[in-house]
C-alpha cells in the first residue's frame, strides 16, 4: 500500500513533465522574430505587377549604360553595384545574392528563401494553411511566387524550368550579368551574316 501514493505521484510529476517540454514560448522562433522581413516580402507580392514595370525600365537604363560599364569595366562597377542591389533587394525580397535572380518569373518571390532552396515549384509539404512545412510560422515562398505572378504581365515566366544555383555566383550582382548577357545577345543579332 505503501507504493501507491508514489506512483500516483510520479504520475503527477510525469503529466507536469509533459506539459512544460510541450511548452514552446511564443516569439521565440527564427520566424516569429523575422516577421517584418515576411511582412516586406508579402508586400512586395502584392505589388509584383508594379515592379515588374519598374525592374523591366531598369534593365532598360542599365543596357543603356552599358558602354559605360565597358569602358569602366564590370569587375570594377560590381562592388558599388554589388552594395546598392544587396540593400534593395534585401529589403524588399529579403534577397541571400545567389547572383542569379529569378524574381521576375516567380511573382517578386524569391525563391532562395525557402528553406529547401527550391527554384521550381513548392514541395510536397506546404501546410493546409499556406506555409511552409519546415518553418510553420513562414508562408511558403512558392504559395507566394504564384500569388504574385498572376498579377503580373508575363505571369507565364514562373512555368519556366530554372537551372539549379550556381554557388560560384554566389555574392555578385545578378543586374550586371542580365545587363552583359543582353548587350552580348545585342551585339551578337545586330551583326550581319557572314554569308550575306
Amino acid at each position: 500500500m505503501a507504493d501507491a501514493p508514489t506512483t500516483t505521484t510520479q504520475a503527477s510529476l510525469n503529466k507536469k513533465a509533459a506539459r512544460k517540454i510541450a511548452y514552446k514560448p511564443s516569439g521565440v522562433s527564427a520566424t516569429r522574430r523575422n516577421a517584418r522581413r515576411f511582412a516586406i516580402r508579402l508586400w512586395s507580392v502584392r505589388h509584383a505587377r508594379a515592379l515588374e514595370w519598374f525592374y523591366a525600365r531598369l534593365a532598360k537604363v542599365f543596357l543603356m549604360l552599358h558602354p559605360m560599364w565597358k569602358v569602366v569595366g564590370y569587375q570594377r562597377a560590381e562592388a558599388p553595384i554589388k552594395f546598392i542591389e544587396k540593400h534593395v533587394k534585401g529589403l524588399l525580397f529579403d534577397c541571400r545574392m545567389c547572383g542569379q535572380c529569378v524574381l521576375s518569373s516567380t511573382g517578386m518571390s524569391c525563391p532562395m528563401n525557402c528553406p529547401k532552396q527550391l527554384r521550381n515549384g513548392p514541395c510536397g509539404g506546404v501546410r493546409a494553411n499556406g506555409h511552409c512545412e519546415v518553418e510553420p510560422d513562414m508562408p511558403c515562398v512558392w504559395v507566394q511566387a504564384w500569388s504574385g505572378a498572376q498579377k503580373m504581365q508575363e505571369r507565364d515566366n514562373i512555368l519556366n524550368v530554372q537551372k539549379p544555383v550556381d554557388q560560384a555566383l554566389g555574392q555578385t550582382s545578378s543586374w550586371l550579368r542580365v545587363t552583359a548577357n543582353a548587350a552580348a545577345e545585342r551585339e551578337l543579332s545586330a551583326q550581319p551574316e557572314a554569308g550575306q
